[in-house]
C-alpha cells in the first residue's frame, strides 16, 4: 500500500551563489526523499525522537523529513564540514518552518558520545564518488562528493560511527552507487555489527546507478 506524497522542500532562497559552494540538490538527493517517502508507513511507526542527518548540505533531506513526520516532539540535527553548508541548512529549515540544531563538525564528532544510542533515524548522502585520496578531506563543496578509492573513504570511516549512534530500534539510510560495492557494504554491517540491511530503492542517473540503502537492528524476538 502507497502512502501519502509530500512536496519537495522549498529551496527558492538559494540560487548558483549558494550553489558554488554548497551541494546542490540533484538525482540522488530526489531519490533519498522517494525512499524516505515510500517507507513513510515504517517511519510513522516508528516515530524516531533523535534524527541526525550526516552531511546535510543544503539541508533537503531533513526539510522533507520534518514535513513529513512533524517537527514537534523530535530533535533533529544536521551535521557537516562545510560552514556555507551549515548555514544553508539553518536557512532551509527556516524556511520549511523545521527547527533543526545545524552543527560544524566532522561526521559526528560534535554529537558524541552524548547520542551514542539515542539516535532513532539516521541519513547519509556521503561523497560516494571515486577520485583520488588527496581530493578526500575538503571543508568546501568537494567534500560533499569526492570519495577516494572506491568513493568509500569517508563511507567506511562512518560505518563504525553508525553502530554507536543508533538506538536499539533505530535505522540508517545511505545513498550508495553501484562503484561503492553494495553488496560488500551490506556483508560487513551484517558481520561486523549485527546490522539488517535491504535496497529500498534504486535508479540509474546518468552514468550512476544509485541505491538507497537501509539498515537496521534484527527485531528481537
Amino acid at each position: 500500500m502507497s502512502g501519502p506524497s509530500f512536496p519537495t522542500p522549498d529551496l527558492s532562497h538559494l540560487n548558483s551563489s549558494h550553489y558554488k559552494f554548497v551541494y546542490e540538490p540533484a538525482e540522488d538527493t530526489f531519490l533519498l526523499l522517494d525512499a524516505l517517502e515510500k517507507d513513510y508507513r515504517f517511519l510513522e511507526t516508528l516515530d524516531p525522537l533523535f534524527c541526525v542527518e550526516i552531511g546535510s548540505g543544503s539541508g533537503c533531506a531533513t526539510a522533507f523529513l520534518g514535513s513529513m513526520l512533524g517537527s514537534r516532539s523530535r530533535a533533529f540535527f544536521c551535521t557537516d564540514v562545510n560552514p556555507k553548508a551549515a548555514s544553508a541548512t539553518i536557512q532551509t529549515a527556516q524556511k520549511n518552518s523545521v527547527a533543526v540544531n545545524a552543527v560544524l563538525t566532522d561526521l559526528t564528532q560534535a554529537l558524541q558520545p552524548r547520542l551514542n544510542g539515542q539516535v532513532d533515524l539516521l541519513v547519509f548522502n556521503p561523497p560516494y564518488v571515486v577520485t583520488t585520496s588527496d581530493e578526500v578531506g575538503s571543508r568546501s563543496i568537494e567534500a560533499a562528493w569526492a570519495g577516494g578509492i572506491d568513493g568509500r573513504e569517508v563511507i567506511d570511516r562512518t560505518l563504525p560511527v553508525v553502530n554507536e549512534l543508533l538506538s536499539p530500534g533505530g535505522v540508517f539510510y545511505m545513498v550508495v552507487i553501484r562503484e561503492n560495492r553494495p553488496e560488500e557494504l551490506m556483508d560487513l554491517m551484517r558481520s561486523r555489527y549485527g546490522l539488517e540491511s535491504q535496497v529500498v530503492m534504486s535508479r540509474r542517473a546518468g552514468q550512476e546507478g544509485l541505491s538507497i540503502l537501509r539498515f537496521q537492528r534484527p527485531a528481537r524476538s
